[in-house]
């Protein structure tokens, strides 16, 4: 059996990672770059990354094959186009970025530190009417917030 972070460790030693820094300069120059956002789609409506193109974690795998319910056209045909994925923390991105691999994408990424290390360079966020989302308050939604019951027992 292996806990969440071993399936996400493994995951990075077999995927490539970008840096906030870095992607800021990316999509500045590369506009054909697609950035996924794997969160959940009241995550996404929160903030995020100007652009990204909202596809949950969940329906990844049918979200970009077609003939499902679930296909998004544009990331189903995007296997020789660069991809980043993005997430909160760089994790479910890793392990989605990984699929995307294993399903023939060929220049495929995941957001190192998600959009809690884009918010700490203060890159632009924005929710879901494209209003800007201030960093103060995004830094205070991306805080983790574990409830007691949240914890493993004897912690």
């Amino acid at each position: 059996m292996k806990t969440y972070n071993e399936l996400v460790n493994d995951c990075l030693a077999h995927i490539e990672e970008v840096f906030p820094w870095d992607l800021a300069e990316e999509t500045a120059e590369n506009p054909e770059l697609l950035l996924i956002d794997v969160s959940e789609p009241y995550e996404y409506a929160r903030a995020h990354i100007p652009n990204a193109l909202n596809v949950p974690r969940g329906i990844l795998e049918s979200a970009c094959e077609y003939d499902y319910d679930e296909t998004v056209p544009e990331l189903a045909a995007a296997r020789k186009r660069e991809v980043v994925v993005i997430c909160r923390s760089g994790r479910r991105s890793a392990l989605a970025a990984y699929t995307l691999q294993l399903m023939g994408f060929q220049h495929v990424r995941s957001l190192k530190t998600g959009l809690r290390g884009w918010n700490d360079d203060e890159y632009p966020l924005v929710d879901a009417e494209q209003n800007p989302v201030d960093p103060d308050t995004a830094e205070d939604y991306f805080t983790p917030k574990i409830r007691p019951e949240q914890h493993s027992p004897g912690s």
